[in-house]
């Protein structure tokens, strides 16, 4: 039987959420504790995250996932590309459960602890994809369907932006969560994307109780 999250971690979660806006009652505090559990238990046989501790796994998975929901819209529909261990998707849907929430990865052994862990953990309207968003069969199934596309450290973002256009309904948002970027490669992109895409904001962050920092980058389709 798994331990339950040291103190330190758990109340590392709970403080860290609510510089986002987030209250987690005990009820999420003890599914983000079992999702901990079984991302630790599957990582020492599958390489699921290079990151192996407790602290980091709430710091830099979890709260990190949840740095993007003061942008998102109560109700919508996401993809989350190159979702990896279920990251930012699963811990957005956790704290939001009126989110409807996509999950897509290349990697098989992440898709099938994907699926484990929304079974485990009892979550509806999520659903998980093995496979590329360049594969014309993803396209020709998800295309137009998303208000919002959402990416973690996918690509760069010249690539992002190319690849969620055609998933995205008319007025939708991209959001990127990028470690620290440069002004400079915002504003270049700004130049590219011409008028397909409007930068409508650009979020510097510090994750709570760190020193890491983070960018976010909020598109709108035009």
């Amino acid at each position: 039987m798994s331990l339950p999250m040291e103190t330190a971690n758990k109340d590392l979660l709970i403080e860290g959420a609510k510089v986002f806006g987030i209250h987690l009652d005990e009820k999420a505090v003890e599914t983000f504790d079992l999702y901990l559990q079984e991302l630790l238990k599957w990582n020492q046989k599958i390489n699921l995250t290079a990151i192996r501790s407790e602290k980091g796994i709430v710091l830099k998975h979890f709260l990190d996932s949840l740095s993007v929901y003061p942008y998102l819209p109560k109700y919508s529909s996401i993809l989350d590309i190159g979702s990896g261990a279920g990251f930012p998707g699963i811990p957005l849907k956790i704290i939001q459960p009126a989110l409807e929430i996509t999950l897509i990865d290349s990697v098989r052994k992440k898709v099938d602890f994907q699926r484990h862990i929304i079974r485990t953990l009892g979550l509806k309207g999520v659903e998980t994809i093995h496979g590329r968003v360049q594969d014309k069969e993803i396209y020709q199934s998800l295309g137009g369907r998303f208000d919002v596309i959402l990416s973690r450290a996918f690509s760069d973002l010249q690539t992002l932006l190319s690849l969620s256009f055609p998933f995205l309904r008319e007025g939708g948002a991209v959001i990127a969560m990028k470690g620290e970027v440069e002004s400079g490669e915002i504003r270049l992109l700004s130049e590219t994307e011409g008028p397909r895409y409007c930068l409508q904001g650009t979020v510097f962050l510090t994750l709570p109780s760190s020193t890491f920092k983070r960018t976010i980058l909020l598109f709108k389709k035009e």
